[in-house]
């Protein structure tokens, strides 16, 4: 099974950047491409038909402003969704934070932080990991090293 992250702007390629290189340190397979709910939900659509087929077992959607790339996603298909909202200059991502979160009972989007890539990334991997255990022997290496570059900060830590 792979991820794939949707964006919906390339203006949010910074957030996908942060998620293809989390996966890729888990060694998750993955695509990245921009697909707009708005501008393009021709295209969400036959994408969202073809999950299965590509063996697509968790959708990470990135939006920003009124974000309904994850929400629409998650109506069109029966894997997990993961949202990303984005912050923006207008309402500092409280408006793609609240979008993205705040779904009608039955299609549920899991969201992380504003921006929050790395974590997003971690959750689609731990959601593979039910069902692969390299994933979830990369997960538990991935906690471990966090793990030690505390035990290490603290070694020096002067205040």
């Amino acid at each position: 099974m792979k991820v794939a992250v949707i964006m919906g702007s390339i203006s949010d390629r910074e957030i996908a950047k942060k998620v293809k290189n989390k996966l890729d340190e888990l060694e998750i397979e993955n695509s990245v491409n921009v697909i707009s709910a708005h501008r393009s939900l021709d295209l969400l659509m036959d994408f969202c038909k073809k999950v299965e087929e590509e063996e697509i077992g968790v959708i990470i959607a990135i939006a920003g402003m009124s974000a309904h790339l994850a929400g629409v996603t998650a109506a069109l298909v029966d894997i997990p969704v993961i949202g990303i909202p984005v912050k923006s200059k207008a309402l500092e991502g409280l408006d793609a934070l609240l979008s993205t979160v705040q779904m009608p009972k039955g299609v549920p989007v899991a969201t992380v932080a504003i921006d929050g890539g790395e974590n997003a990334a971690i959750l689609a991997g731990k959601i593979l990991a039910l069902n692969n255990k390299k994933i979830m022997n990369n997960i538990k290496q991935l906690r471990e090293k966090s793990r030690a570059d505390i035990i290490e900060i603290n070694k020096d830590l002067e205040i």
